[in-house]
């Protein structure tokens, strides 16, 4: 089945749908944060080594990454109805299995089964949003579960150490599943019917599965030199070598060339951004607790600014971009995250001093965050939303996945200073990337 609307407005704009998008990207980055505290724990209370425990994490992250793009493919050929129930049931089925994981590798068996239908959610965010309201109005929908995402991944530490300190590891696992249950319930109620709402679900084909095999093949090889191995830079340039055989025979398929045909320096933008705050989040933290000797709890309340404000400034970029354009407003946004990033290398490492710049990096972020996704998702012909989502949300993963990795080995060379230096070089290529013209006319 093809469709041919995407430009077609719907009946009402639904806004109940949008905030099921927004809940959908706060707790599974949220959910993916939080698993990733609970690590040690899952160590010792299964004994198993740590390396063993960090497949918990990796079993979850390489089938979402490998599946992102194979799952923008599928999503526009079938139901989005069906395919949000299909993706929400099976993610607190994964969680739910997750949590009653008597092995270590019944959790990293359920984990995986949580990351392929978490590739289905992550590409579902944005399209739902943006299928939910007038086309004048989707870079203030976008705005939701681009702001609510990151506050997620932000705070995911925030509320997962409580709940781990309090009942243990299999307290923070199943956290999605109340939300996942609110989701199916609201779809069925508030989705509106005919096209491309109502359709039957169907399997993936084979070409299909073949570019999973070859993405999940490239980007496995990268995610598992960087994370096995910490530190030991000699082994990226092999790991990546190797990588480039599987992403080239990618690429010369006809969904490599239809992705590629897709992407626009607007995508190089959300992974420059993406890995530069990452890079920051990672070394402030490290600065407050060891340069500073804040208490974690004193650096816990500074590091909330960013998301806090992030959320504040969320809601007014995209009624901003709507008004004066997205591309506008997303050079803005990336310039003030830039110009945040900046300031942080002038502060005394103190909580008190790096707060506010914390919370000016975020108002950025939030200015930035919906409008870019409308940025890339105007650039999508008729009938490829989905791919052009998958598209944005594989750039994202990639900066994210990229950015504890450039500050480790950035800070490594001159210091806490040049790694933040080096997080605001990548927003400020953003900016850059941003202003260059692509496909869109906002």
């Amino acid at each position: 089945m093809t469709r041919t609307a995407d430009q077609a407005p719907p009946q009402q704009d639904r806004w109940g749908l949008v905030a099921v998008a927004g809940l959908l990207s706060f707790t599974a980055l949220l959910d993916m944060n939080a698993v990733n505290l609970a690590l040690p724990s899952v160590a010792d209370d299964l004994g198993v080594d740590r390396s063993t425990a960090q497949w918990v994490a990796l079993g979850y992250q390489l089938p979402l990454v490998a599946l992102l793009l194979p799952a923008g493919r599928w999503l526009d050929g079938v139901g989005l109805r069906a395919a949000v129930q299909l993706a929400a049931g099976g993610y607190a089925l994964g969680s739910a299995a997750s949590a009653l994981a008597p092995t270590a590798g019944w959790l990293i068996a359920a984990r995986a089964v949580q990351g392929v239908f978490g590739a289905l959610v992550f590409v579902l965010m944005p399209v739902l949003a943006a299928r939910a309201v007038r086309p004048a109005l989707r870079a203030r929908a976008l705005s939701v579960p681009a702001t609510l995402g990151p506050l997620g991944a932000m705070t995911g530490p925030a509320l997962g150490g409580p709940l781990l300190d309090a009942a243990g590891w299999r307290a923070v696992l199943p956290v999605a599943v109340p939300v996942c249950l609110a989701v199916l319930l609201t779809v069925r109620r508030a989705a509106p019917r005919g096209e491309p709402w109502d359709g039957p679900l169907r399997p993936p084909d084979g070409a299909s599965l073949a570019d999973a095999a070859l993405v999940g093949g490239a980007v496995a090889a990268v995610l598992l030199a960087l994370t096995l191995a910490p530190g030991r830079w000699t082994l990226l340039a092999p790991a990546v070598a190797v990588a480039a055989v599987p992403a080239a025979g990618w690429l010369r398929r006809p969904a490599g060339r239809a992705t590629a045909a897709l992407l626009a320096p607007v995508h190089g933008a959300v992974t420059a951004l993406a890995a530069g705050v990452a890079a920051m989040q990672y070394l402030t933290a490290v600065r407050l607790q060891r340069d500073a000797a804040a208490s974690a709890t004193a650096a816990g309340l500074a590091l909330l600014c960013f998301p806090l404000a992030m959320a504040l400034a969320g809601r007014a970029g995209g009624r901003i971009a709507d008004r004066l354009g997205t591309r506008w407003t997303a050079c803005t946004g990336a310039a003030v995250t830039t110009a945040g990033l900046l300031l942080l290398l002038g502060s005394d490492g103190t909580p008190q001093d790096t707060a506010w710049r914390l919370a000016l990096a975020g108002c950025g972020m939030g200015l930035y965050g919906g409008p870019v996704q409308a940025l890339a998702l105007a650039a999508a012909p008729p009938g490829r939303m989905g791919a052009a989502g998958s598209a944005v949300q594989l750039a994202r993963s990639l900066g994210f996945a990229l950015g504890p990795a450039l500050a480790t080995a950035t800070a490594g060379a001159g210091g806490p200073r040049t790694g933040l230096a080096a997080s605001a070089v990548c927003a400020g290529a953003a900016v850059v990337l941003l202003v260059a013209p692509g496909r869109s006319t906002s």
